[in-house]
């Protein structure tokens, strides 16, 4: 068995493995931990009782963290005319059309959000090979198809995310970082778990959200007790 580094022996100190915890006592836990060279990502994962094969189940949307997510998002606009300016001036990294199709067309994917105009979706749909596989195609449901090109912009940079259920009924969400103060991080869960209870699809009986894990980049993976922070 290789032996445990000195890092994670310190941190084997402040939790107990077995042990469920209330959100603000997580959160104090993550932030006690050992610190590193780098600003580490506070992160959700959510089990969910729904299975993602029934189409009535699908758990997919937005919500917009009251405190961001810490991260600088970049955003990509497809877009045309005036909108094109619209996308720029609202603060998008990248805004184009035929130019900007055919970089991303040839593999390039130096971003982290793609919006469209409905117009531009006919091409947009074409790079389904390299935005696809990386959960960028946009959508009318997470509002990255829109005329209104500025407030997507100015929400993805002040911190709406999507969230959206993988193949096992798992929702893995960023919530902010570990510098973030306490009552911040507690304040995004509890948004991030709210948004996602709303969600919940009405073919799915008893409790929806099963189980909750709270991590850091290079911490510990906690449990939380979901049942004290929302009613499932």
């Amino acid at each position: 068995m290789a032996q445990k580094s000195k890092r994670t022996r310190e941190i084997a100190k402040f939790y107990d493995v077995e042990k469920v915890y209330k959100l603000e006592e997580a959160v104090e836990i993550l932030k006690k931990c050992p610190p590193v060279k780098f600003d580490q990502s506070v992160e959700v994962s959510l089990k969910t009782a729904v299975d993602p094969k029934k189409s009535d189940q699908q758990v997919r949307g937005t919500v917009s963290l009251p405190n961001g997510t810490g991260k600088r998002t970049t955003v990509a606009v497809f877009a045309k005319g005036d909108k094109l300016k619209e996308a720029l001036d609202a603060g998008a990294d990248f805004a184009g059309s035929d130019d900007l199709l055919e970089k991303v067309k040839g593999g390039w994917t130096g971003f982290d959000v793609v919006v469209s105009t409905p117009d531009m979706m006919r091409e947009v749909g074409k790079l389904g090979k390299v935005l696809g596989p990386r959960g960028l195609m946009p959508t009318p449901k997470a509002g990255t198809v829109t005329t209104d090109i500025a407030k997507a912009v100015q929400e993805l940079k002040a911190g709406k995310i999507e969230y959206k259920v993988d193949k096992s009924g798992v929702v893995n969400n960023l919530v902010g970082k570990i510098s973030f103060q306490k009552d911040k991080l507690v304040e995004n869960v509890q948004t991030l778990l709210s948004a996602i209870s709303r969600a919940r699809p009405s073919s799915v009986k008893g409790h929806f959200i099963q189980s909750m894990v709270l991590s850091s980049t290079m911490g510990p993976g906690l449990k939380i007790d979901v049942q004290s922070l929302i009613e499932l």
